[in-house]
């Protein structure tokens, strides 16, 4: 299956838009913050990178740029495009626009393992360790236990994802009425609001492997997800193994969603709001609506990164402020759906 001709064009043209939305985003990030850097002494740095060039600016800037912005730029957008095309292909697998990545307890599984790791004052790598590790066991779970019922596979998912969830939830609770208030208490709701603020670079290099092995499958089955997203029925008799490709997009789903909260903590309504956008904007063929959803979610988050650190002098945590953007702006798309 190919796309031809004008539909081609236009394809390739969305594509060209939000690439160039996504780099101008990315680059705009770096000069937003309380240390403002002009874009002429960005520009010259990254090429002194590149090129030998004579040093005219402060060292301060340079270890800014570096040490601080980069982590948490390239944070902000892989996670965004983590959760973005894990939406996506979940609304499209469970043919529902309301399905999010953390559907199945991936999200839920992870925020009871971090708070237990801070519960047990594990340091930052451990409390990653055990966000990403939960995050697994909660998705393995959910499937597990789902393959045992002999009802539609997609509502017992769906069912059991939202039991299992929910019993991961109740854990979180205790730990937090167990957790020391002056000390772990705020270290535990802080994290499960989400931030990208103690972001380090050994952080990307921990995450990029395993985000690049979530998307690259997904991205090579995108024209299987179109057949997929018919029906299980009609998937079948095109002579596609629904269960075989029902379970790559679940692994590689839980492996991006893990990962992410493993590192930037909870934050909502991405996977859910970017998805429908993308499809509003392009349509539900998923060649196209992949590759949207990566860049618009990507630059989403790296839009809402700038606000949370740059509108007032205390950093405002990411899972608040897509809350107070998502939840709206989803409403607008429902209202607009049909119109």
């Amino acid at each position: 299956m190919r796309l031809k001709g004008r539909n081609a064009v236009n394809s390739y043209q969305y594509i060209s838009i939000f690439l160039a939305l996504f780099i101008v985003t990315f680059f705009v990030s770096f000069i937003i913050g309380r240390y403002p850097i002009d874009i002429i002494s960005l520009l010259r740095i990254f090429l002194s990178r590149l090129f030998p060039m004579s040093k005219t600016w402060n060292c301060t800037i340079e270890a800014i740029i570096f040490q601080i912005r980069l982590p948490r730029i390239l944070g902000a957008a892989l996670v965004g495009a983590s959760l973005s095309i894990s939406g996506a292909v979940y609304q499209g697998m469970f043919k529902n626009p309301l399905v999010s990545p953390d559907i199945l307890g991936a999200s839920a599984g992870a925020a009871f393992g971090a708070s237990l790791a801070i519960y047990l004052s594990l340091n930052t790598i451990g409390i990653q360790l055990s966000a990403f590790i939960f995050g697994v066991v909660g998705v393995m779970m959910v499937y597990l236990i789902s393959l045992r019922i002999n009802e539609d596979p997609l509502i017992s998912l769906v069912i059991i994802g939202i039991l299992v969830g929910s019993i991961f939830t109740s854990f979180t609770s205790l730990i937090k009425y167990l957790a020391d208030t002056k000390d772990k208490l705020p270290s535990i709701t802080f994290w499960l609001m989400g931030s990208l603020s103690s972001i380090k670079l050994r952080d990307i290099k921990a995450i990029f492997l395993p985000i690049a092995m979530g998307i690259g499958p997904l991205y090579a089955l995108r024209w299987k997800l179109n057949i997929l997203s018919l029906g299980e029925d009609e998937a079948k008799t095109m002579g596609l193994d629904t269960g075989k490709i029902r379970a790559i997009v679940i692994i590689c789903s839980t492996l991006l969603t893990a990962t992410s909260v493993s590192i930037s903590g909870v934050i909502g309504w991405i996977g859910l709001v970017i998805p429908n956008l993308s499809r509003i904007l392009v349509g539900p063929d998923y060649r196209i609506l992949l590759p949207v959803s990566i860049l618009l979610g990507g630059s989403y988050l790296l839009l809402v990164d700038n606000i949370a650190r740059s509108i007032i002098t205390v950093e405002i945590p990411l899972g608040i402020l897509t809350s107070l953007i998502g939840a709206p702006f989803f409403v607008f798309l429902l209202l607009n759906r049909g119109s």
